[in-house]
Order: C-alpha cells, then sequence, then structure tokens
C-alpha cells in the first residue's frame, strides 16, 4: 500500500533533471536579459515542473518588489543534451508587497470623491431608477376619455395658435403638460432608490446618532426644519439652522441637537423701573430765598423803636 502510495506521487511530481537542474548559468542569463544587471539576486529555489522541465527561482532586487522572485523555465528535449529556455517571468513570493485587489471605479467611488469637472455616468439598468413617464396613464384610443382628450387638444392648439409651441409636442397630451410644468425626466427615483437614500440619511442624521440620543427634542418639533415634497416628507426634512452640525442636510423627523429652536428659549430682559429722580428736567433754583418760603417774614408789621431795638 505504501509502495503504490510513493510511486504514485513520484509519478506525479518527478524528480529534477540533472541537466535542466544544472543550467543556473542560463537561467541567470535570461532573468538579466528580461531584467536587468544587478536586478537578479541569489539563486533560492528549483522546482520540477514535469519530465526534463525545471523552473529556477532568483531573488529579486528591483525597488518596489520586495519579495518577489525571477522564475526562469528550462527544459531539454528527450534524448537531448542541450537545455533550451522555455520562460522568463517575475512572480510574487510568499512575503511579497502586492497591490489590493482591483476594484472597478464604480464599486470604489465614495460620497465626496466627485470635484469640479467630473462626470458621473448611471447604467442604463440602473435599479436606483426608473422611466419619469411611460404612458401607462394615458387612456386607450378607443375609449371615451382619450376622445374628449383629443377634442380638447385640438381646441388648446386652436385657442393658441399664435403661441410658439415646441416642435413634437401636442399641449393636450400628458407628456406636454408634464413638459411645461417642468416634470418630464427621462428617469426618476425608483421605491428601491427612495430606500438607498433614506438608509443613508437616517445613519448619518438618525435617530441612532450620539447627538440625537443627546438632543432636548427631536426635529419634528424645531421650527429650523423645512419639510419635503413627496412621500419623504413623512420621514425626513432640511435642517435649516446655520449653528447646527446638520445645517442644509436632509436629516430623520427623529433626529436632534442642541440646536432645536424651543431647546432653550432665552427670556426677554426685565423692563427697568423708572428713575425715581428725573433726570433729564432741569429744576430752576433762585438765588434768593422766597419772602414767604421762611418762618421769619423778610419786613416787619410796625414800628421796631417801641421793641429798644436799635
Amino acid at each position: 500500500m505504501s509502495a503504490a502510495t510513493t510511486r504514485s506521487r513520484t509519478a506525479r511530481t518527478p524528480a529534477p533533471d540533472r541537466l535542466c537542474a544544472e543550467a543556473v548559468d542560463l537561467a541567470r542569463a535570461a532573468a538579466e536579459e528580461a531584467a536587468a544587471p544587478g536586478v537578479v539576486g541569489e539563486h533560492v529555489a528549483l522546482v520540477s515542473e514535469g519530465d526534463r522541465v525545471v523552473t529556477h527561482y532568483f531573488e529579486s532586487k528591483e525597488p518596489g518588489y520586495r519579495g518577489w522572485r525571477w522564475a526562469v523555465t528550462v527544459a531539454r528535449a528527450s534524448r537531448a543534451k542541450n537545455v533550451t529556455l522555455d520562460e522568463t517571468v517575475l512572480l510574487p513570493g510568499s512575503d511579497a508587497l502586492l497591490a489590493p485587489e482591483w476594484v472597478p471605479w464604480s464599486e470604489r467611488l465614495r460620497p465626496g470623491d466627485m470635484g469640479p469637472g467630473d462626470l458621473l455616468p448611471t447604467e442604463a439598468e440602473d435599479p436606483r431608477l426608473e422611466p419619469g413617464w411611460t404612458g401607462e396613464d394615458e387612456p386607450l384610443p378607443n375609449s371615451p376619455v382619450s376622445e374628449v382628450s383629443q377634442e380638447l387638444a385640438a381646441l388648446a392648439d386652436a385657442e393658441d395658435a399664435e403661441l410658439t409651441t415646441r416642435p413634437g409636442t401636442s399641449r393636450g397630451s400628458i407628456a406636454a403638460v408634464a413638459d411645461e410644468l417642468g416634470t418630464r425626466r427621462a428617469r426618476v427615483l425608483s421605491r428601491y432608490g427612495l430606500r438607498l437614500a433614506a438608509d443613508r440619511w437616517d445613519e448619518e442624521f438618525g435617530a441612532k446618532t450620539p447627538m440625537a440620543q443627546a438632543a432636548p427634542a427631536s426635529c419634528v418639533t424645531c421650527a429650523f426644519l423645512v419639510p419635503m415634497a413627496g412621500s419623504l416628507k413623512q420621514a425626513f426634512g432640511v435642517c435649516a439652522n446655520e449653528f447646527a452640525p446638520a445645517d442644509g442636510r436632509v436629516v430623520s423627523l427623529a433626529y436632534g441637537c442642541g440646536g432645536h429652536s424651543e431647546a432653550a428659549v432665552m427670556p426677554k430682559p426685565p423692563k427697568p423701573a423708572p428713575h425715581a429722580l428725573d433726570t433729564m428736567r432741569v429744576d430752576d433754583y433762585s438765588l434768593r430765598p422766597a419772602d414767604d418760603s421762611g418762618s421769619v417774614p423778610g419786613r416787619t408789621d410796625g414800628s421796631t423803636d417801641d421793641l429798644g431795638h436799635s
């Protein structure tokens, strides 16, 4: 049993051919011709690739290729004494410095990577987008609604004949009305695209963020919240507080921060009491006291001779 196993292993990996194993100088010359003199290092190993086929490995001294090895494969024909060159290639070793695995640009792109002048194409079958108008709401050609629409369209064209109309559009059609309202887009966000956007916004400015956990109140009661339109208005809005961390960003209604409009209302300053002394009015003071201001009269009622006064 062991002898059969040994024979099978020997058949799969034959012993290195002697002449091919001794052709180290031939392999080194081929490696230096492919690289440059002085870049090929010491002979580190040889591996038998098959009958009379051996690969010699040399250390690479090329800067930036640490751990790489020059692999030179030599071979010999049956019953021939000359060893010939088969292949020369630079291969990474077990401890080689390798570049990261290549990732397509569409998967490497991250929010904020685009700069002025950059263009970001979207796939034709992007699951985040769907046709903006497919004509499904347009009535059938033979239905009464379609006849009325055609009559209204003809009437509108007749009344607006003096106006400049766009070529290829009918004012009575749904596409023309959507075009005038500014909503005729080739594609719009699908439910899948809305859900992806909602997940991103809720992860960055949602109820589970540390800022929202420490907030005194949520954005749904904040005066700085600008409501959104469409189905997203039930869960998101735009922050309009310039001092808030989410100013100009889409925030969840359950998000919150310390800049809530009703979190800390500053009281009005108290009205000061009126001054007891009016400092704005000028008081008139006489240089002499008035005659009737004192307790002693300024003039006597009669003669003072009888009183013995001099």
